[in-house]
C-alpha cells in the first residue's frame, strides 16, 4: 500500500540515509519520524568536524561512542538523520553541513522551505 510509503522533500519515496553509522529514529537507516520523535529527526546531513563541535556546544556530544545505544560516534563525513531545529540553529550559526534532499523527510517542509534545503543539498553519490 503507497500510503505507507515515507516521502522525501522532493516527494519522491524517502532513500536511507545510513547504515553505517546505522541512523534514524527507528535505527532503520532511515530519517521516518512519527509521533514518539520529538526531536523530529528529519534532514539527512553529511556532518562535518565544525558540525560536531557546534552540537557538542549545544549539549549533544554525536562523536563519543554509546554501545548502549547502538551508537558508535560520529565522524566527519557521516551521513545522520539530525533534528530539524538543530540543523536550523547551524544554518543560523553558518555552520550546517550539506544534506542529502532524497533522504531528508518531506516533513521538514513544515520548518523550512525547499529553497533552503536546495542551497544545502549535496550531490555527493550515497554510501549508505
Amino acid at each position: 500500500m503507497r500510503n505507507d510509503v515515507a516521502l522525501n522533500v522532493l516527494g519522491q519515496p524517502l532513500v536511507p540515509c545510513s547504515f553505517d553509522p546505522l541512523t534514524g529514529f527507528f535505527r532503520d537507516g532511515c530519517c521516518k519520524t512519527n509521533e514518539e520523535d520529538v526531536g523530529s529527526h528529519l534532514v539527512c546531513a553529511i556532518v562535518t568536524d565544525e558540525f560536531l563541535q557546534f552540537s557538542l556546544a549545544k549539549g549533544n556530544d554525536l562523536m563519543t561512542p554509546r554501545p548502549a545505544y547502538r551508537f558508535s560516534g560520529l565522524v566527519a563525513g557521516d551521513q545522520w538523520c539530525l533534528c530539524i531545529n538543530r540543523w536550523v540553529e547551524a544554518v543560523e550559526a553558518n555552520c550546517a553541513p550539506l544534506i542529502k534532499l532524497e533522504s531528508t523527510h518531506i516533513k521538514a517542509l513544515e520548518t523550512v522551505s525547499l529553497d533552503l534545503l536546495e542551497q544545502y543539498a549535496s550531490d555527493v553519490g550515497s554510501s549508505v
